[in-house]
């Protein structure tokens, strides 16, 4: 089941703006964060030009959050080098989509960010 408009419009302000402050404004035409909705998920990736091509730009996921309405909570994946989603251990679910923002962020085991 898809999120709803209301849903997708209430959930982008808090994504659009952690995207927007998460690397310097000097560093965005080489590298920042977007985002994608599909279905019930947020996705995050990095955007950057490729490493032997600058020419060709390469978006990169790491982070998924899929919204299980029946539990009303957000489940958190993180995406490994094999492009396989798994679940993030250390805190599977979260209550809201700025709980999710929290624990990409802190990244404490370094699944996300590396």
């Amino acid at each position: 089941m898809t999120l709803s408009e209301f849903e997708i419009k209430r959930y982008e302000k808090p994504i659009k703006a952690y995207c927007a402050s998460k690397f310097p404004a000097h560093i965005r035409n080489e590298l920042h964060l977007d985002y994608a909705i599909k279905d019930q998920s947020i996705i995050l990736f990095t955007v950057r030009p490729q490493w032997d091509d600058p020419t060709k730009i390469t978006e990169s996921m790491f982070a998924k959050a899929t919204y299980m309405k029946n539990i009303k909570r957000w489940k958190i994946y993180w995406q490994r080098a094999n492009m396989q989603w798994y679940g993030y251990k250390p805190k599977p679910e979260v209550k809201s989509i700025e709980d999710f923002i929290k624990v990409v962020d802190e990244d404490k085991y370094g699944c996300f960010y590396g």
